[in-house]
């Protein structure tokens, strides 16, 4: 008897990890895991990872993902956020889902579309890894062409910056001249320890005075 995919069970912080996986078996467990589920998954050249995050992973992506939208709100950035939706490239037999993504620069391109293709749509110009459990791929996102990527791992913001289809670590492109490497780790503890909303309204007005500045 044949198991489906769905009668998986992933325990959080757990992976499935899938070798010699061709394109059609990759688009076909998509097609059968179905959108509504908390596993994220990566695929590269026929290696297909399936993994379910941690309640820690969680809350560090809402937060994260927090800071980023009142950045682009306060800064008066247009922008598109598109969470885990999968993107793949069927010519480099590559796909991620990150822990969330965002349009910015390329907003405009993509702006009232349903579905993407990136080979004719641009890919987000920022996607965010929670690194709790071994799972960001950044080779999967250089070769997308992701601009820049952001990792959190063990309380610290990596920012990488595509250059030459490769990542290199720096000040973000899309904020520059902002410490964020030192103030999100520093505001995202506060989130823990003093609370949401009161943290966030913190950092709305820190944003406000780096605008005036």
């Amino acid at each position: 008897m044949l198991i489906k995919f769905q009668q998986l069970d992933v325990q959080p912080g757990q992976r499935i990890l899938l070798k010699d996986v061709s394109w059609q078996q990759f688009e076909g467990i998509l097609e059968e895991l179905g959108e509504k589920r908390a596993s994220r998954i990566a695929y590269d050249k026929g290696v297909l990872e399936i993994m379910s995050p941690l309640p820690e992973h969680e809350i560090n992506k809402v937060f994260l993902t927090n800071f980023v939208e009142v950045l682009l709100e306060e800064l008066d950035i247009e922008f598109l956020p598109l969470g885990s939706t999968t993107f793949k490239n069927k010519l480099m037999s590559q796909g991620i889902e990150p822990d969330n993504c965002f349009y910015i620069q390329n907003e405009a391109a993509i702006r009232g579309k349903s579905r993407l293709d990136l080979t004719i749509d641009p890919p987000p110009d920022l996607a965010l890894e929670i690194d709790v459990t071994s799972r960001t791929h950044p080779n999967i996102y250089e070769a997308l062409g992701v601009p820049e990527l952001w990792c959190f791992e063990k309380g610290k913001l990596k920012i990488n910056i595509l250059q030459n289809g490769k990542y290199i670590e720096s000040s973000s492109g899309i904020f520059p001249n902002l410490p964020l490497q030192e103030v999100i780790p520093e505001y995202l503890q506060k989130c823990k320890i003093e609370g949401r909303n009161k943290t966030m309204k913190a950092f709305r007005d820190l944003v406000r005075n780096w605008n005036l500045t």
